[in-house]
């Protein structure tokens, strides 16, 4: 079922899809824009406190995602299994389930929304969206994957959320 959601996808492409899809997938490449945003909130003095919750969010992310899910499922691709579709990245090397794109961005999101961080949360979630679903439209991820990487992402940004509070009440100041 999961291969013919993919299938119905690909009737979608279009020249100008394809290459907003391929750009938008980029910005989840190994969390850059993730890790890029964080740095900019832990520099500014008023923004500290939401990029330390990213950060430890997104490390929770990367051992949950990375170490733990992806080798312990060892889920194929769907690339890997439908070989007629034409691939238009770069096929990933590692496993499919969870999707790490739409996990770290869905930890931002979730990080954000719990920081408190006003408006900011809003288009982070608009992003994040269009990451995973350029995962389906890019035949890369199955939509079990992708939501998989929402759970985790959510989880992650929770996690990064309560350790940082957690550590803010137990006496040190600096979270």
């Amino acid at each position: 079922m999961e291969i013919k959601i993919l299938d119905w996808i690909q009737t979608l492409h279009t020249p100008v899809g394809d290459t907003a899809m391929c750009l938008i997938t980029k910005l989840g490449d190994a969390g850059i824009f993730w890790i890029l945003l964080t740095l900019v909130l832990l520099i500014l003095p008023k923004t500290r406190r939401w990029g330390v919750i990213l950060a430890a969010g997104l490390v929770v992310d990367l051992v949950l995602c990375n170490v733990i899910l992806k080798p312990l499922v060892a889920r194929i691709r769907p690339f890997d299994v439908n070989t007629a579709v034409q691939v238009l990245i770069s096929k990933p090397k590692d496993y499919s389930f969870p999707s790490g794109h739409t996990a770290a961005s869905f930890t931002v999101v979730s990080g954000l929304y719990l920081a408190g961080a006003g408006k900011l949360w809003k288009p982070t979630l608009v992003l994040a969206v269009l990451i995973a679903f350029s995962r389906l439209y890019l035949y890369v991820h199955y939509p079990t994957d992708v939501l998989g990487g929402i759970i985790v992402g959510l989880v992650s940004g929770y996690m990064g959320y309560r350790i940082i509070c957690s550590a803010a009440f137990s006496g040190n100041k600096e979270a």
